[in-house]
Parts: C-alpha cells; sequence; structure tokens
C-alpha cells in the first residue's frame, strides 16, 4: 500500500520540474499547458485518495453516508488552498534566480500561512468528524490524511531548488 501511494504522489514531481522547465522554454503557452497539467494529476490524485480513504477507513454503507459530505467539503477547501501553493511555487520560480532577502521571507511568510490555514482546515474536519461520528475515527482519517498530506509535501518538496 505505501509502495503504491508513493507511486502515485510522486506525479506531483512534474509540476515542480515544468515550473522550473517554464521559465527556461517559454513555449507558446506555457501557463495553459502547465494549469491542464496540474488539473489532470489532482484528478488522478484526488480519485486515489477517495480511493485509499476508503480502503483504510472500513466504512459501513451508513458511515460513507456520514463521512464523504464532510470530506468533499475538506477537499474542495484543500483544493483552494493547492492553487495557492501552485501560485506560490510559480511566483517562486519566477524569482529564483534574482531572490533578495526580502522576496525570500515573504515567501517562506506565505508559506507558513498556508501551512497554518491547512493545519486548520484538517483540524476542523476532524472536529466535524468527531461530532458526526466518534473521536477514533476521526482520529484515524487525520492520521490517514496527514500521511497522504506529507507524501505530496515530500515530493513537492524535493523538486524545488534550494535557494542561493
Amino acid at each position: 500500500m505505501i509502495f503504491k501511494i508513493t507511486v502515485l504522489f510522486s506525479l506531483i514531481l512534474a509540476p515542480a520540474s515544468l515550473l522550473h522547465a517554464q521559465q527556461i522554454t517559454k513555449s507558446e503557452d506555457p501557463e495553459s499547458n502547465i494549469q491542464s497539467y496540474i488539473d489532470l494529476i489532482r484528478a488522478d490524485v484526488k480519485s486515489e485518495k477517495v480511493e485509499i480513504l476508503s480502503a483504510m477507513m472500513q466504512f459501513t454503507p451508513e458511515e460513507a453516508a456520514t463521512f464523504w459530505p464532510v470530506y468533499q467539503n475538506y477537499d474542495a477547501e484543500l483544493t483552494k488552498l493547492g492553487d495557492q501553493r501552485v501560485a506560490l511555487i510559480k511566483e517562486y520560480a519566477e524569482h529564483y534566480d534574482d531572490m533578495t532577502d526580502e522576496k525570500a521571507d515573504e515567501l517562506v511568510q506565505k508559506n507558513f500561512a498556508l501551512l497554518s490555514d491547512r493545519n486548520a482546515l484538517l483540524k476542523n474536519c476532524y472536529e466535524q468528524i468527531k461530532a458526526k461520528m466518534s473521536a477514533k475515527t476521526a482520529a484515524r482519517f487525520v492520521q490517514v490524511e496527514h500521511q497522504l498530506l506529507l507524501i505530496i509535501d515530500l515530493q513537492i518538496a524535493s523538486q524545488l531548488p534550494v535557494v542561493q
């Protein structure tokens, strides 16, 4: 299962690589191409996340009926944060060659804010699941989701060049 998850989320590598390549190639409409690719990867990742969550959570039909609407709202908000993260990565790529102390600080502060917002979103989802189902079910969700988010984070971070 972990191997499958790792392989799945290794697909996340491409957007960061493409963003760096965008600076170099300047093709006709790289922004549109990158966004299309990101959308395609997101659809695949979301589908696989649902499959992984289903397998790990082992819901009864009644539990599934309670959980999935909460998760869908969470995922919609997570996607918005993902859009902000993509924008932040693009901004980083745009300023990579001429990074100043001020820009580096601005980007790091934005990243801290995104991480804080993501944690708050996960906590809110935990509270909703706990209220509607149980603390154990909510904790299991948080564990699985946190592991998936860490894999995504690691894949993205491993592809971003370090500030010079």
